[in-house]
């Protein structure tokens, strides 16, 4: 009895025991895993290390280089130092961290680690959602191949805004007056040896267009910038030149609520109106930066030689070189801007009529950029202003107004999308022999679009030398008193105006309703039409709609609804020699030379390109199939046009 009352006390002695012997067994492994040398009290090195420790450490080494590098980015991107020790000290801080993601590595299972390093107080609040990042869509690739990637997008962004900044401040000998209408130069070699190319050499067959111009803006410095930083508001400050854009990327969104500092990837397609100049596709970073109190840069750079998107390598037809405007606040209100572009682009691509234009900078240039914003400012303080202006049709409501100028933005977006064969529409081009050279004719299917009739719609397109001014060019096809002199939708007669809208001080911006008046048999027809001018073009661009429906529209109803196929014209000057639209008014109206005319100053006034396009329903069954007889109709429509215009102005050729 004496033993077995004994024996639970021996084996509860005997279990602690075991217990503490495997207490210190499993701390002699741990002090073995982690081995501290006793004199200086780091770690020390016992035998052999294993494979995958050696690459760990080698990856933290690695790691730890790539975080010197990123601070010293940081530091000149703040415009002061960041220490990469107390970024690796400290626990961190939500409103100042630098997010780092690390990837898979292969080693150990080591993977989706997010590494969070906090800079302290040397980022100030705010640094968190500078440099945040956003994805939107973009492939797969891993967390240390995007640090490294943001790293070199940063690096390419600072170096384009001191180019941008340079090139808009200095002046010769890097930018030289031309004796062709006193415009501004690029100095090539000047160029050359001032500036490091930061997306590497041109290359072959590609030809260099450069071109600056500044101007005053009825806007300020806070609202450009946002609207440049916001691809949806960036394409409706610039209908025409935009065909499409979008943010692929927002790498850095900004410091301190504000946009400076903000880093994204875009992408866009930019157009000439014109069948015979191929639609430009840029995939570009734009970085914006405040450099002043009410002085900010916003700089675009090609980064397709350094990334594809796509994983499938692309032909590129042009690429852009830092470009982008200073914009900087007056006391008044509004903005000085100074705008830069710098491209250089495939010229086999593009026909032999617009080369010149192109290669002077003026098709894609920065006057267009320029004029355009000034055109659009000017539009948006009218519609922001109370006051209606004497040449307005007062019995249109104020909402009326709105609803009437977006009906004819829409057509005017949708004329732009059938010249050129950009991506908003699904397009399908014909190679028909039976219409002229220089006759692009395209098909697309209508479906549930409740602002087009449904069908079949052919697009037909064409330009043409004319030797008139585009100025008086302009002003022939937007009078309405001579409208039956070219246009079949008049029936011969002459035009009546029915309502007016005023977008901006020069009276050939405006939106205008008209009905003819000779034809009683005419029907329930009227005509909407949009005029556009400014110093680099001018638009005319008119589609029939419904009296039933321009009633709901002018007093304030939904004009989504308003079904429409918009046709017109677009008109440039022949290139750098030709004076502008906003000039040549004077130019010889029996001018029948393919030199043009004189205007009352005496100058030289070259030639206009007009572009003309035609969008017509051929059959109402969206699965139909196209006929011969509808490609000739049009064909014979668009050279009809022509030879009205010419006689009309007394052209002999």
């Amino acid at each position: 009895q004496i033993k077995t009352q004994l024996e639970p006390h021996e084996n509860s002695l005997l279990r602690q025991e075991n217990n503490k012997l495997r207490a210190e067994n499993m701390s002699i492994r741990e002090a073995m895993r982690n081995p501290i040398c006793s004199n200086c009290g780091g770690p020390a090195i016992i035998g052999d290390i294993s494979l995958e420790e050696q690459h760990l450490r080698i990856e933290n080494a690695r790691l730890k280089d790539d975080l010197d590098r990123v601070c010293a980015l940081a530091g000149k991107f703040l415009g002061r130092p960041i220490s990469s020790l107390g970024a690796s000290m400290g626990p961190p801080l939500p409103s100042s961290t630098l997010e780092l993601g690390v990837g898979s590595n292969g080693f150990g299972g080591m993977s989706n680690v997010a590494t969070s390093m906090s800079m302290g107080n040397d980022f100030g609040g705010g640094i968190g959602s500078a440099m945040s990042v956003v994805s939107h869509g973009r492939p797969s690739v891993t967390g240390l191949d995007r640090s490294m990637e943001r790293s070199i997008f940063l690096e390419l962004a600072l170096a384009a805004m001191d180019e941008l900044v340079k090139m808009a401040q200095t002046d010769e000998p890097l930018w030289l007056r031309s004796l062709e209408g006193g415009r501004e130069v690029l100095n090539h070699e000047e160029y050359m040896r001032n500036f490091t190319p930061c997306i590497g050499l041109k290359p072959n067959g590609f030809v260099s267009e450069a071109s600056r111009e500044s101007g005053t803006v009825i806007i300020n410095s806070l609202t450009l910038v946002e609207t440049l930083m916001d691809s949806n508001r960036w394409l409706e400050m610039f209908p025409g030149v935009l065909a499409r854009t979008s943010t692929t990327d927002v790498i850095s969104s900004g410091m301190g609520g504000t946009r400076n500092g903000a880093l994204q990837l875009m992408h866009a397609e930019l157009q000439v109106l014109s069948p015979l100049v191929p639609v430009r596709e840029v995939n570009f970073l734009r970085f914006c930066k405040q450099h002043a109190e009410g002085v900010w840069a916003v700089v675009d750079v090609s980064v397709d030689a350094i990334r594809d998107t796509t994983g499938v390598p692309t032909f590129m037809n042009c690429r852009t070189l830092p470009s982008g405007c200073v914009v900087q606040d007056m006391p008044n209100g509004y903005s000085k801007v100074t705008w830069v572009e710098h491209a250089e682009y495939d010229e086999s691509q593009v026909h032999h009529l617009y080369r010149p234009l192109l290669s002077s900078g003026m098709g894609f240039g920065a006057q267009r950029w320029v004029s355009t914003l000034q055109r659009q400012s000017e539009c948006q303080a009218i519609l922001m202003s109370s006051c209606v202006t004497s040449r307005d049709h007062t019995a249109i409501t104020a909402s009326g107004r709105r609803s009437m100028l977006k009906l004819a933005q829409r057509m005017t977006d949708n004329f732009c999308a059938g010249v050129c064969a950009s991506t908003v529409h699904k397009w399908t081009k014909l190679n028909a022999g039976n219409v002229d050279e220089d006759v692009r004719v395209m098909t697309r299917e209508s479906l549930y679009h409740p602002g087009e009739p449904p069908g079949v719609v052919l697009s037909a397109a064409t330009s043409v030398w004319l030797p008139f001014s585009p100025q008086r060019l302009f002003d022939f096809l937007r009078d309405e008193r001579l409208r039956s002199e070219w246009d079949i939708l008049s029936n011969g007669g002459p035009m009546q105006e029915m309502a007016h809208i005023a977008k901006g001080q020069d009276p050939g911006n405006c939106v205008s309703l008209l009905r003819a008046r000779a034809n009683a048999n005419q029907g329930s027809m009227l005509i909407l039409q949009e005029t556009c001018i400014d110093a680099a073009g001018s638009l005319v661009v008119y589609a029939p709609v419904d009296i039933p429906a321009m009633h709901v529209v002018m007093n304030g109803g939904d004009s989504a609804y308003v079904a429409l196929l918009p046709s017109g014209f677009a008109i440039v000057p022949d290139g750098p020699g030709s004076r502008g639209p906003m000039f040549g008014k004077g130019g010889s109206h029996g001018s029948g030379n393919s030199g043009g005319g004189v205007d009352d100053g005496g100058h030289r006034v070259s030639g206009s390109l007009l572009t003309m396009t035609f969008q017509i329903l051929v059959n109402s069954l969206p699965t139909a199939k196209l006929t011969v007889e509808s490609v000739e109709t049009v064909n014979h429509l668009i050279s009809c046009t022509v030879q009205k215009i010419k006689a009309a102005l007394h052209c002999e050729s």
